[in-house]
């Protein structure tokens, strides 16, 4: 009898370990990773796909504190990203003390990616909806989807490398509709002289892509108010 009990306690330990992590389980780790980052200075090249924009790539320095505030500062002008989303910073879709219902969607086809929506019980929150594509075991978001009520709708795809412990990427695309893009104040694009009015329109409804390739992160050293300033 006494075999029997010392064998039935390891496998049930066992068993539990394997056990599904539930929706609401995982977001709260993958906040808690969110966390350890009070504030971050980072560099890295900008990548700007967009139709009626001609950009170079651009050498950019992203600063980021708690609990929402983020900026890009481009060494040679102005970065263009759309206004309203969620700036290519995962950790304001946890910022505050927002409360959201949690919807699992279960594994995404092919990649075995979590599904987690997030809905903001805010009534007058901006953000509508947010889908998040979770790999499990190493509790990193992959992909995202943010959809604002005046914005658009906003992708996050991540790739990450030595700072993944931190939940921070190496590359960000950041893709938009180019309907829902809006111009920095003061700041206008023409044309070449020979587009239609129509041909216009149908480029102003495509995707939109900005790339941020970091080459590095300075990580919970301070970063001042000023800078977002």
């Amino acid at each position: 009898m006494k075999r029997i009990i010392l064998l039935t306690v390891p496998f049930t330990f066992f068993m539990l370990s394997l056990r599904a992590q539930t929706a609401e389980e995982i977001i709260a780790l993958v906040k808690q990773k969110s966390d350890k980052v009070n504030d971050y200075e980072a560099k890295g090249k900008l990548k700007t796909n967009v139709v009626f924009i001609k950009a170079p790539v651009a050498t950019v320095k992203v600063y980021f504190k708690k609990p929402d505030k983020l900026r890009i500062k481009n060494e040679k002008g102005i970065s263009f990203i759309p206004k309203g989303s969620v700036n290519v910073n995962l950790g304001n879709i946890f910022a505050g003390n927002a409360s959201y219902d949690i919807i699992d969607g279960g594994k995404e086809p092919g990649t075995g990616l979590r599904i987690i929506k997030l809905l903001p019980q805010e009534e007058n929150a901006e953000v509508v909806l947010s889908t998040l594509y979770i790999d499990e075991k190493q509790l990193l978001i992959k992909k995202a989807k943010t959809t604002t009520k005046e914005n658009g709708t906003f992708e996050l795809e991540m790739t990450y490398g030595k700072y993944a412990e931190y939940g921070l990427a190496d590359k960000v695309i950041f893709s938009f509709n180019t309907k829902d893009y809006k111009l920095p104040k003061g700041v206008t694009f023409d044309y070449d002289d020979g587009t239609k009015k129509e041909d216009k329109n149908k480029l102003k409804n495509k995707k939109g892509k900005i790339e941020i390739t970091y080459s590095g992160y300075s990580i919970n050293k301070g970063v001042p108010d000023s800078v977002f300033e």
